[in-house]
C-alpha cells in the first residue's frame, strides 16, 4: 500500500459536516476502504451489526462481505489472522470489541505485530491498524473501561494514538490507516456520541498534516494559556477543557496539551508547552503506578528541568482494578481532583 492516500482534486470543495465521533470514525472506514482496495475491516459483530457502537454500521452493504466480515469471538484469532492477512499484502484494520477484551490477545500484539517487521529486516511490514474502543465512563462491567495505553506504549515496534474530538477522531484514523506500521488506535468509548465539526472531503497528505495544515503527528495544544499546561489524552482533554474554563473564572489561565500520540510521544511539543507555563499536570484514566504519566512526567522533568516551578503532578485513576459503574465517578479524574492537582502545583514552594 502506498502511504500516500488518494488526494481530493483541487477544484474538490471543502464539506465540514456536523458528526458525532462514531459518525467521524465510521466516515473514515468507509472512505479508507474506498482508497485503499487492499484494506479489511473485522471483528466480533463488525460486519452485518456494524460493531456493539455501530462504528463499522453499513460498511458491509457498502464494501462487501469479502471486505467487512464478522470474526469468531476470539481475539487472539482475530489478531493472528491479522499478521497472516499483512503478510499477504493486505491494510487489516481489526476491532476488539472493548478494551479489556485485548488482553486474550496481547501474545499476538506482542510477539508478532509488534515484532514481526523488525524480525524479517522489513520484508514483512505489519501494516495493522488495531481499533479498541477504550477507557471508562459508559458504566460497564468488569473489562469494559481498561486503559492499556501504558502497556501498549511499552512493546517496541507498536505506535500508539488516541483521538479526543470526531474531527481528531477522522484525521488520525485515515492517517493512522495509511502508515506501514502498527498503531493501536484507542477510541475513548465515553466519547463516541460527542459531536463537533469534521471535514469529511481534505485528504491526509503523506507528511501528516490535517485541512488546517495542522501536524497530525505529534500532540497539539487545544487551549492556550500561561501559567500551568494539562496534560491529558482520550476523553480527558474534555474534561480537561472544562477545567480551564473553571480555573479561568478565579484568573488562571491554563494550557490543556493534547497528546494525541502516545508512542511516540511529542517531547517537542510537551517541553515547548511547560517551557511557557513552568508547570505540568498529568491527567489520565489509568491506575497512577507505572502509568503512562509517569513517562510523560519524566521527558517533561529532563527536558524543563531548569524551567519547572514545581514537580510535575499527576492526576489518575487508583491503583484497583478498574470499579464497577456505579463507582466509575469516584475513580475518574473528575473537576474537583484535577482543580486540586493545579493548587497543588500552583502552591508549591521550595524548601
Amino acid at each position: 500500500m502506498s502511504e500516500t492516500l488518494m488526494e481530493t482534486s483541487p477544484e474538490a470543495a471543502s464539506t465540514v459536516e456536523h458528526l458525532s465521533m462514531q459518525q467521524a470514525l465510521n466516515r473514515a472506514l468507509d472512505r479508507i476502504l474506498a482508497e485503499n482496495p487492499k484494506a479489511v475491516v473485522f471483528g466480533e459483530d463488525c460486519g452485518r451489526l456494524g460493531g456493539v457502537f455501530r462504528v463499522t454500521d453499513g460498511l458491509q452493504a457498502r464494501h462487501g462481505e469479502d471486505r467487512v466480515f464478522d470474526t469468531p469471538l476470539a481475539e487472539s484469532g482475530i489478531l493472528g489472522m491479522s499478521v497472516g492477512l499483512a503478510m499477504a499484502g493486505f491494510h487489516p484494520i481489526p476491532e476488539v470489541q472493548f478494551d479489556g477484551f485485548a488482553y486474550p490477545a496481547i501474545n499476538q500484539i506482542v510477539c508478532q505485530i509488534g515484532r514481526m517487521n523488525y524480525r524479517s529486516r522489513g520484508t514483512l511490514p505489519m501494516p495493522i491498524t488495531l481499533r479498541v474502543p477504550s477507557f471508562g465512563g459508559i458504566r460497564a462491567p468488569e473489562h469494559h473501561g481498561e486503559s492499556l495505553e501504558a502497556l501498549f506504549a511499552h512493546v517496541p515496534g507498536l505506535k500508539v494514538v488516541s483521538p479526543s474530538t470526531p474531527h481528531e477522531a477522522y484525521h488520525l484514523l485515515t492517517y493512522a490507516a495509511s502508515r506501514p506500521d502498527p498503531v493501536i488506535f484507542m477510541e475513548p468509548k465515553s466519547r463516541y456520541w460527542q459531536k463537533g465539526p469534521v471535514d469529511v472531503t481534505t485528504a491526509v497528505p503523506a507528511q501528516g498534516t490535517d485541512d488546517d495544515g495542522g501536524s497530525l503527528t505529534g500532540a497539539r495544544v487545544a487551549r492556550e494559556g500561561r501559567h500551568l499546561t494539562l496534560v491529558a489524552w482520550g476523553a480527558m482533554v474534555a474534561r480537561c477543557l472544562q477545567v480551564a474554563e473553571l480555573a479561568a473564572e478565579d484568573g488562571i489561565d491554563v494550557e490543556v496539551l493534547d497528546l494525541r500520540w502516545l508512542k511516540p510521544i511529542d517531547a517537542g511539543a510537551l517541553a515547548a508547552s511547560v517551557a511557557k507555563t513552568r508547570r505540568a499536570v498529568v491527567v489520565h484514566e489509568a491506575p497512577l503506578t507505572s502509568g503512562l504519566g509517569a513517562e510523560v512526567a519524566q521527558l517533561i522533568t529532563q527536558q524543563c528541568f531548569d524551567t519547572l516551578k514545581a514537580p510535575v503532578e499527576r492526576v489518575t485513576g487508583f491503583d484497583v482494578p478498574y470499579p464497577s459503574g456505579d463507582l466509575e465517578d469516584e475513580y475518574i479524574p473528575n473537576i474537583d481532583r484535577i482543580l486540586y492537582g493545579i493548587q497543588r502545583v500552583l502552591e508549591y514552594r521550595r524548601g
